[in-house]
């Protein structure tokens, strides 16, 4: 019985917990654009830079974190939209996890073979590590009950 309590609040707590991240984080883009330091060095990204203003990406990336986070918190009700708002939350937690490799000042020592991360932006960009594995979890949990719920319309069909 507890065992099954703790599981559903976990649950609970990793969506919705992802949700607040994502929403926080989008509302910050429009209040402070510290994306642009890690996006400059990112051989992924910086071309977004020839098209848009500063201001521009920091908006769009804000948008996009913050729709994905009100799409996964639709997942009682449309699971379907919840999947593709965890989808959308996996591609914006891989670009993040990427600046781990491409922004100078990561790595500030070494403790052996193991890499010591600076508090910013190392420690800050590994949250994301954790972040897109709530959100694969999401998508998959959001599919799944997608296609039970379409199946069962079928068969009632």
């Amino acid at each position: 019985m507890l065992p099954e309590r703790l599981t559903a609040a976990g649950q609970i707590v990793s969506r919705y917990g992802l949700v607040i991240v994502l929403a926080w984080i989008g509302v910050g883009k429009y209040v402070k654009m510290e994306a642009r330091v890690l996006i400059e060095h990112s051989p992924l990204m910086s071309w977004i830079y020839h098209f848009l203003s500063a201001g521009a990406v920091a908006a769009t990336l804000g948008s996009a974190e913050i729709a994905a986070a009100v799409l996964i918190a639709l997942r009682p009700w449309w699971p379907r939209l919840s999947a593709i708002g965890s989808a959308m939350a996996v591609v914006l937690f891989l670009g993040t996890l990427s600046f781990l490799f491409t922004t100078p000042g990561v790595v500030v020592n070494h403790a052996g073979p193991i890499p010591v991360l600076g508090a910013q932006p190392g420690q800050f960009l590994l949250k994301d590590l954790v972040l897109i594995g709530v959100a694969l979890w999401t998508l998959g949990e959001a599919w799944d009950a997608q296609r039970k719920t379409s199946g069962e319309m079928c068969s009632t069909m």
